[in-house]
């Protein structure tokens, strides 16, 4: 099987619309300039579906302030799936496209591989609001598209009837939505296409390719379940060169010799880090047995041999996973296919993809070394 990073659903490709010249996003730009870019349109109501019910206190709706949240940004290509649209743009081009998103706009867009996801998040926002009513940290969603204006109207639309609470949008009309995610205080973008992913990770914004697979198993609706690969996720990919240069003999003996000093952060530790200050939360009121996040490390590290080194890390950094599996190079897939995460991380298309035959919806993370040395069946990984 192989995926194509930017084919999240099938036949479907990315939108190609071209980039303006000028910057849309400098990434020191501030909360209130880019929020004048950034469109809320007051939409039609949709023809069915339920009315969402957003929070109210006095003086308004509540909404948190993105340096307090944890902001989850998701393009429109991974909550929904746009594959007709996709076509029409493709055979028809930019204005006709535009034309048959207004023709059909209370239509709504059927659930992509992100939707479980941020149904997921929406419960635990629900369980944080019953225990910290007047609390801002909270998962706040913001959807990033390359749609013109005049498609938000059925995107909107569309949230209204899947009854889900995003009230903030970006709206580039083609040009790239990067420079915002910092203005919005990114904790997480998710993408359909591999190249906006690998610009986001080169500012310093945690992201991944989402994939979705043929094959959909049943994942919970009240607890958010969130599984990451080890080496050039969570950490650095330090132990994975050493691996790749000078074999798996050579790994060994560099984790034992370097068992007590730190691996240095990957590109998902700040996620982790936001996932398990909420998971806190909950704690402290009681409810670490049934708390409605539930993370996974999910490696192919052997744990005698090379585990002790990632644990005693993640416990210097003061985090923690509900769950560890080491599984020293057996197959990742049928494991993920037991956790039944929401999401799944990894740098590696090997395991993204046995992860995907097996029902997991994952996300790949390009980052690191093993980009440049594509897996090969039968060949041991370290990580």
């Amino acid at each position: 099987m192989s995926l194509d990073p930017v084919q999240v659903m099938k036949g479907q490709e990315h939108m190609a619309l071209s980039p303006s010249p000028a910057s849309n996003g400098d990434s020191k730009v501030s909360w209130e300039e880019s929020d004048s870019f950034c469109d809320s349109v007051n939409p039609k109501k949709p023809k069915s579906g339920p009315v969402r019910r957003a929070r109210k206190v006095e003086g308004g709706i509540f909404f948190p302030k993105p340096e307090n949240a944890v902001t989850i940004a998701v393009s429109s290509r991974v909550l929904f799936r746009t594959e007709k649209e996709q076509k029409v743009f493709e055979e028809k081009g930019v204005e006709e496209y535009l034309k048959y998103q207004i023709e059909h706009e209370n239509e709504p867009f059927a659930p992509g591989p992100a939707f479980p996801f941020v149904k997921a998040l929406e419960a635990v926002n629900a369980r944080l609001r019953e225990l910290y009513p007047d609390s801002e940290e909270l998962f706040d969603i913001v959807l990033v598209t390359y749609n013109h204006a005049n498609v938000g109207v059925r995107l909107i639309n569309t949230i209204n009837h899947h009854n889900l609470f995003i009230e903030r949008f970006c709206m580039t009309g083609g040009s790239s939505p990067i420079g915002y995610l910092k203005a919005w205080h990114t904790n997480l973008y998710l993408s359909a296409d591999a190249e906006k992913v690998q610009e986001a990770l080169a500012e310093g914004i945690a992201a991944a390719t989402m994939f979705m697979p043929e094959k959909q198993i049943e994942i919970s609706e009240t607890q958010l379940r969130v599984a990451f690969d080890g080496d050039a996720v969570l950490f650095s990919d330090e132990s994975e060169r050493i691996f790749k240069a000078h074999g798996l003999d050579k790994f060994f003996e560099h984790e034992r010799e370097n068992e007590n000093t730190l691996l240095d952060h990957g590109p998902l530790k700040g996620f982790l880090e936001a996932l398990g200050k909420l998971q806190k939360k909950f704690y402290a009121k009681g409810h670490r047995l049934d708390c409605p996040i539930r993370t996974y490390l999910v490696t192919a590290r052997s744990a005698a041999s090379s585990g002790i080194r990632a644990l005693k890390t993640l416990r210097a950094w003061g985090l923690e996973t509900d769950e560890a599996l080491f599984l020293a190079g057996a197959p990742k897939g049928p494991m993920l296919e037991k956790i039944r995460p929401h999401i799944y991380f990894d740098d590696q298309m090997f395991h993204v993809e046995g992860a995907v035959e097996m029902g997991t919806i994952a996300a790949h993370v390009p980052y690191g070394i093993a980009q440049k040395y594509p897996h090969k069946k039968g060949t041991n990984s370290a990580k």
